[in-house]
């Protein structure tokens, strides 16, 4: 039954993919607007997020920026749709500019295995397709609570690459399939800013407050030997909104400190990574995430969540 109902998603999501990209910004603006209006949670996480990360900003700054943020994030989802239900290589079409494409081959090249840290800004997922449009790639992911929502994922991720990327579920065997991949000269790919369980990380500042980050990466490069780059793919600035979108894919070399292993040390470096990639254009990071969820212990902090959920019932 589960199949089935992830089939039918996957239809619905094949028609809505087919919108004209001209509407993607008007609708993107109705679908934020609405957001707003009816204080939903986007909205809500939205702005608390930005109240942590951004305690000093005046609060009209404050507010356009929320609003910058739920428009791209309606546009990033509309895109969404579009790019996991369409051609491949119509999608990669979209994209007009690359940066370190040669870094990235000569890292495939060197044989030890390829660790891609892709933040969640800009599209990730037209990432996820240009990466596996020059390598073979696993993805490791954490699976939706619902089953129809993880068939859904896995079919709409692999569609026409499913020979060339291979989804891997965060547990432990998938960790040992990860380490396995690397250690074959393979390449892998990991979303480097989601909060991983407790015991599963260390806390390190991301935008000035603490935020439980994984050490997986770390600790996956350390012992692999792999080299790690970050990658994202961000919507270019439009000139004209009845046109199909513009993207730019980056690649660039990890801070050397990514692979360490010592306490604080490379946790440190992952967030200052994202952190400075997302500060590239605050709109386009995706703020709607409950990253501050957990707290250090012993601090007597709460889940800085906690009264906007309640607000909400």
């Amino acid at each position: 039954m589960h199949r089935f109902a992830a089939a039918l998603l996957f239809a619905l999501a094949r028609l809505a993919g087919r919108m004209p990209w001209r509407w993607h910004p008007w609708l993107a603006a109705r679908i934020a607007s609405s957001w707003l209006r009816t204080d939903a949670r986007e909205s809500r996480v939205a702005l608390r997020n930005l109240e942590l990360a951004f305690p000093d900003m005046p609060s009209d700054e404050r507010e356009a920026l929320r609003r910058r943020i739920l428009v791209s994030t309606a546009r990033q989802l509309l895109e969404t749709l579009r790019f996991w239900t369409r051609p491949h290589s119509g999608n990669l079409a979209l994209v007009h500019e690359t940066e370190g494409e040669s870094l990235f081959e000569t890292a495939i090249a060197s044989g030890r295995g390829v660790i891609v840290a892709a933040p969640h800004h800009g599209n990730w997922e037209l990432l996820n397709q240009w990466l596996a449009a020059r390598t073979p790639i696993s993805i490791l992911y954490a699976p939706p609570e619902s089953r129809v929502g993880e068939d859904f994922l896995r079919r709409a991720r692999a569609a026409d690459d499913a020979r060339r990327v291979t989804q891997v579920r965060a547990e432990a065997s998938g960790v040992r399939q990860l380490l396995r991949t690397l250690r074959e000269g393979g390449v892998v790919g990991i979303l480097p800013d989601q909060q991983p369980k407790g015991g599963d990380g260390e806390f390190a500042p991301f935008f000035g407050y603490p935020a439980l980050t994984m050490t997986l990466l770390s600790r996956l490069a350390a012992r692999s030997g792999a080299i790690v780059v970050f990658a994202w793919c961000e919507r270019l600035l439009a000139t004209d909104l009845a046109a199909p979108p513009a993207f730019a894919v980056h690649v660039e070399p990890a801070p050397p400190d990514i692979a360490s292993t010592a306490p604080g040390v490379g946790v440190r470096a992952l967030d200052a990574a994202v952190e400075r990639i997302a500060r590239r254009d605050l709109a386009q990071y995706q703020w709607t995430y409950k990253r501050y969820t957990l707290r250090p212990s012993g601090r007597g902090e709460d889940n800085p969540y906690r009264d906007i959920e309640r607000r909400r019932r």
